[in-house]
């Protein structure tokens, strides 16, 4: 009883650790992905519709914003509430730790479809108005991908060093500084999304941990 008793105490505690730390990342990672809609500060680019694809399709927003944030919302709840529970009983921890299982592994799920999302997008690079002569497919400026083939097919030799090498980021005309500005927001979406994923695995383990144990805590 008393080795049940201590792993109920910490899937409790864990609960209460890990939501409120999932809250703070998704919060984040929307914040993230709003700023990648404006690129340099500017909202113009998004009314006319030039905005990178991967930042457009806001994985920050549904994958590791939303989902997670439902996910972290159930887990803090129940942590506290069931914190001083003395039994777990239906309607009690039991069944709220199966939910926040399942509901974490929907988090899992939305933080990884943000993490390849957000690579794709730092690998292909950003939506930007180049001079195209200077990447050999013309001579006029236009909207584009400077660092992929014109086809989207095959990356251009730029964008397996387009990342390391800032001499290259001058290539984008407009928006100003919309190389710098994606590499640094899709990157922190990468950071987020990983830890979220850790974090989203930890409580999967910890919800099913509190549907044989609970989440009590009695005194």
């Amino acid at each position: 009883l008393l080795p049940l008793r201590r792993v109920a105490m910490c899937v409790g505690t864990c609960s209460r650790i890990v939501g409120p730390c999932l809250l703070v990342l998704g919060t984040f990672s929307i914040a993230a992905n709003i700023l990648l809609l404006f690129p340099g500060g500017a909202a113009k680019y998004l009314l006319e519709g030039h905005i990178t694809k991967h930042a457009g399709i806001l994985p920050g927003v549904w994958g590791g914003g939303v989902t997670v944030l439902l996910a972290a919302a159930h887990t803090t709840a129940v942590g506290w509430r069931c914190a001083s529970w003395i039994r777990c009983s239906p309607p009690g921890c039991c069944p709220q730790a199966f939910i926040s299982a399942v509901l974490s592994k929907l988090a899992l799920l939305g933080a990884a479809a943000c993490f390849v999302l957000s690579g794709v997008g730092l690998t292909n690079g950003p939506l930007c108005f180049y001079n195209a002569s200077e990447n050999g497919f013309g001579h006029h400026p236009l909207w584009g991908y400077p660092f992929l083939e014109a086809g989207g097919q095959e990356t251009d030799p730029r964008a397996s060093s387009y990342l390391r090498d800032r001499g290259t980021w001058s290539i984008c005309l407009e928006p100003a500084g919309v190389v710098s500005w994606n590499i640094a927001l899709f990157s922190l979406l990468l950071l987020i999304s990983a830890a979220e994923m850790v974090l989203a695995s930890i409580q999967i383990l910890n919800g099913c941990l509190g549907c044989l144990c609970g989440f009590c805590e009695g005194k």
